[in-house]
């Protein structure tokens, strides 16, 4: 990069020094070397300006969005005018993803947050139209995004540090996840009136941890050396995984017995088989991409690719067509998992192998997507005031209880107090599953699916779900964000970054990124 030159007394002034502060925060210097045009930086200089690998990139997937309208134009014509629904929905991701961008670069809270609120300002500024049409594309692109999801988080996991702290790992990832689930159906039951059934639905979707919003927070803590010694950013992030990956499956194995036309004692069985049959589908995917293809082809990249997304998505839909929806999001996990662990002896390493960087990119389109649509699902002035005020109660409340149960439940994982309120705090954010999953009992309604209940009042719970699912992440991702940074400096201990580490750390490179 061309070094950038300013006037010494431009430099001295106090606006430059305010401006030159501001800039930084949304431009950072990429140190790696790259190429940029000799009038690029005289023209638009740093930190002002991003550089123009930065700008590249974001013009690049600015680019990818508009050629996927066109795209659409040229097949599908009136419908994808300027006038038409499908622009409109191009131009709210769009707009999600840039100003998504601009909320982490001012706030440095997780961009996921401001792409959700630009869904709820274009729905309430009539800026969007999702008719009925549409509205099964947009199930689609989120189960797509649910796939992504998973994926990562299975591709995340380290067989030696689950074989090795299982115990702790299942602690931090079921324990808390379970008192929260309880909880939160117990308190929305009684303040949201809603059925028990209904209420459990809810709670296995809120108990949700989001990595999105945690592993960002714990890299930065981990870069300077907060944690390390112990390797409580590894063992998070191994139990993020398991938290997610069982609020998925019990929440499709809720939804699936709630929406059934079957027999209670066929809902019964098909539980805990769905989980069996899961696990044991997506272990054989994941094995066979380990051998199929063959690991020296020159292809090897993108066919292991698409053989974990293509089979994670047939195994989704597939679930969802015979019943057994709990199934699905266990296969997914499952074969990202076993794939990553046999990939990992033929020399790819977890979670930074080629595959996982595909999914990363991917993730970086459907983010928008997923956050902005169910964004646009929310109307403010439809929403009852009554609602907001308990399900925001019921949220605190529930919130608070998983710290202090966090705290209790995580005896025996060699960690001292303050690292136990630590952990209690980093469970707090959500986001990904919620975005995901709350328009879920909604979309059945309005496919004329029944709970077995009026349909008002199906319609009504669903709308509820959706309200509580979306306040739960304005509420508790930046919360979450703001409490780990604040928090993660007095509550853990420090080490050198370059020091050798012990416990969890020594068990092998776990790296994980955020889905």
């Amino acid at each position: 990069m061309e070094p950038i030159t300013h006037q010494k007394d431009d430099a001295e002034s106090p606006n430059y020094r305010w401006w030159h502060k501001l800039c930084l925060r949304c431009h950072q210097e990429d140190p790696t070397p790259s190429w940029q045009p000799s009038w690029w930086a005289k023209t638009v200089p740093f930190p002002f300006f991003p550089t123009y690998r930065q700008s590249a990139q974001r013009l690049c997937i600015l680019l990818f969005f508009l050629l996927t309208w066109g795209i659409l134009y040229v097949e599908l014509g009136e419908a994808v005018s300027l006038n038409g629904e499908l622009f409109s929905m191009t131009i709210l991701v769009i707009a999600a993803y840039l100003i998504g961008w601009l909320w982490l670069k001012i706030t440095t809270l997780p961009a996921l947050i401001g792409m959700l609120l630009t869904g709820i300002m274009f729905q309430n500024l009539n800026l969007v139209h999702m008719t009925d049409e549409y509205r099964k594309l947009n199930q689609d692109l989120r189960k797509i995004a649910l796939v992504i999801i998973l994926t990562r988080a299975g591709l995340g996991l380290n067989a030696a540090v689950l074989k090795k702290h299982y115990t702790a790992v299942l602690q931090l990832g079921l324990l808390p996840w379970l008192v929260e689930c309880i909880a939160i159906a117990i308190t929305s039951h009684y303040l949201l009136s809603l059925p028990w059934i209904w209420s459990f639905l809810l709670g296995s979707m809120i108990a949700s941890v989001s990595p999105a919003v945690v592993v960002p927070c714990l890299f930065r803590l981990r870069d300077v050396g907060y944690g390390v010694a112990k390797g409580i950013p590894t063992l998070l992030l191994a139990a993020a995984a398991i938290d997610d990956s069982i609020s998925v499956a019990v929440f499709a194995i809720i939804l699936n017995a709630m929406f059934s036309t079957g027999s209670a004692t066929y809902n019964i069985i098909v539980g805990p088989l769905s989980i069996i049959a899961g696990v044991l589908f997506g272990s054989l995917w994941g094995a066979i991409t380990s051998v199929i293809p063959e690991k020296g082809d020159i292809y090897v990249v993108p066919l292991r690719f698409l053989a974990l997304f293509l089979g994670g998505l047939f195994a989704l839909f597939i679930s969802n067509l015979i019943g057994w929806s709990g199934a699905g999001p266990l296969a997914i996990v499952s074969s990202g998992f076993v794939a990553a662990y046999y990939w990992e002896q033929q020399g790819w390493v977890i979670n930074k192998n080629p595959v996982s960087n595909i999914f990363r990119i991917l993730w970086i389109f459907f983010e928008p997507i997923l956050f902005a649509f169910t964004g646009a699902q929310i109307t403010i002035n439809t929403l009852d005031r009554e609602v907001i005020k308990m399900g925001t109660i019921c949220l605190v409340s529930c919130l608070v209880l998983r710290v202090i149960a966090t705290f209790f439940v995580s005896f025996g994982c060699g960690l001292n107090k303050k690292e136990k309120i630590f952990i209690g705090v980093t469970w707090l954010a959500k986001a990904t599953v919620q975005a995901a999953l709350g328009p879920a009992a909604l979309d059945l309604v309005n496919n004329g699916q029944s709970a077995g209940l009026p349909v008002e009042d199906e319609e009504n719970f669903a709308k509820i779900l959706l309200a509580v699912s979306v306040l739960s992440v304005v509420l508790s991702a930046p919360l979450g964000a703001i409490l780990i940074a604040i928090t993660g400096p007095r509550l853990l201990s420090r080490e050198p970054a370059t020091k050798n580490l012990t416990n969890f750390e020594t068990t092998g490179n776990t790296t994980s990124t955020p889905v």
